[in-house]
């Protein structure tokens, strides 16, 4: 009886220090990380103020491969959603909403710094569970962004869940660091751009039939210039001859920004699908890859034309499904779908990294792309004149540049949401003319580039 009331005596002394304990531990938890990042600060904000990325370099993927996560909300800012399902224990259940963003993405590079607040919603113990990420930039050039990710979690007055603040450098402290490395890996595969002055829009293209001329020149203005007034000599008398009509501005396609040469295709759009070739109507469809026991793998730009094709009888199609019409000019359906458009006004100097702001601008959202298979595109809007031998414009000239998009894409972007226009000649405008082109492999294109169009299988 003596040993039993021991035992009781002794149980009670242990929950009364464990209440005492209790009592005495704190009522909110706290953990943080840093890292320095080395990106255009807007691009970092971006990426933490949606969740289209967040499966890519969340750590949960890697404590359970078969993670299925789901998207709901906004698509971007405040409202935005993702919840998600594991059959791990080790990661559950769970979901994050982005409860706010300060400054807005039209102040964040200005500013310098910003922060993003993000509620948790699991099985963590615990009440009001919160991610807190701050961004400065930071270093002597101000290149780097210092990344600081927090943690923090009410308990109040539940003993049990005030105990659980001494494994806080658990789970949440490992969601928190490993995931940082891994968006370290992700942002380095993204291009190094500032592309805070451009205002990017989400276009429905339809497919258009085109007649289209690939063409090569030495990486100049003035070749490529010349390159594409020949070719689009030959579309014009080759819709004159066909007897259709040119009905868009010239369009260009990039096969390859090469370091010495600029290979691509001159377009233009024409108001017929059917063409009367050799007696006969032939229907314009959009390209193909060719049978795996093609002799040449498929090229990737719209217009690649394989040698064989030059050989073809006018009104036969080649290996890519595309239309052999006269010489050098075929016919292919393009475009159709969904793609980010952005502006660009000047000479088409400034075309290369205006490509490569909305390549960069589609990694930090989410927007997923084929640079392979659907390139980007820009239409010449307004061209240079010719004055009696004399050139005016040729500085003031207008392009729309297109990256055709894939899978599940937003109605608008933030930009476009808010109302936003591109700046015109006389403001700040996304990329200037004098910016070199970017090198060979980093970028969609230079002057006038573009993708097969959203629909075609295969490289054009």
């Amino acid at each position: 009886m003596t040993r039993l009331l021991e035992f009781i005596v002794a149980l009670v002394i242990v929950a009364v220090l464990g209440v005492v304990v209790g009592v005495a531990m704190p009522s909110t938890g706290h953990v943080e990380r840093e890292m320095l990042i080395s990106k255009d600060l807007r691009q970092v904000y971006d990426v933490f103020s949606n969740f289209r990325r967040f499966p890519d370099y969340t750590v949960l993927r890697s404590f359970d491969p078969k993670v299925q996560f789901e998207l709901s909300g906004k698509a971007y800012g405040p409202g935005a959603k993702i919840a998600w399902k594991a059959g791990d224990p080790k990661v559950g259940d769970g979901s994050l909403e982005i409860a706010s963003i300060d400054p807005g993405f039209a102040q964040i590079s200005d500013a310098g710094k910003g922060t993003i607040v993000w509620n948790l919603d699991n099985a963590w113990r615990g009440e009001d569970k919160k991610f807190t990420i701050k961004l400065e930039r930071s270093g002597r050039s101000q290149k780097l962004v210092k990344v600081n990710w927090s943690y923090d979690v009410s308990y109040g007055f539940n003993l049990i869940s005030r105990f659980s603040n001494l494994y806080i450098h658990g789970d949440p402290d490992a969601l928190i660091q490993f995931s940082l490395s891994n968006l370290q890996n992700l942002m380095a595969a993204i291009p190094n751009i500032d592309y805070s002055k451009m205002v990017p829009s989400i276009a429905d293209q339809p497919a258009k039939p085109i007649l289209f001329v690939s063409t090569t020149a030495p990486r100049t203005l003035d070749d490529v210039d010349t390159a594409s007034d020949k070719a689009m000599a030959e579309i014009q008398a080759a819709a004159k001859k066909l007897g259709v009509n040119i009905v868009s501005p010239r369009i260009t396609f990039t096969t390859n920004w090469g370091d010495q040469n600029y290979t691509f295709d001159v377009a233009a759009e024409i108001d017929s699908t059917t063409l009367k070739l050799n007696g006969q109507d032939v229907e314009i469809t959009a390209a193909q890859r060719p049978s795996l026991d093609a002799a040449a793998p498929a090229e990737a730009s719209t217009a690649a034309a394989p040698a064989a094709a030059d050989t073809t009888a006018p009104g036969s199609k080649d290996k890519y499904g595309r239309v052999v019409v006269d010489g050098n000019v075929k016919a292919v359906l393009a475009f159709g779908g969904k793609a980010l458009k952005a502006e660009w006004n000047g000479t088409g100097a400034g075309l290369p990294q205006t490509r490569q702001m909305l390549a960069a601008y589609s990694q930090t959202h989410g927007y997923k792309y084929d640079d392979v298979t659907y390139r980007a595109y820009d239409i010449q809007v307004k061209a240079p004149v010719n004055n009696k031998g004399t050139i005016e414009g040729y500085d003031e000239q207008k392009f729309e540049i297109y990256l055709p998009l894939q899978g599940d894409v937003p109605d608008q972007t933030p930009e476009q949401e808010a109302g936003m226009k591109q700046p015109g000649l006389e403001e700040a405008a996304p990329a200037g003319s004098s910016t070199a082109p970017a090198p060979a492999g980093t970028a969609p294109a230079p002057a006038g580039t573009a993708p097969a169009p959203a629909g075609t299988a295969a490289a054009q």
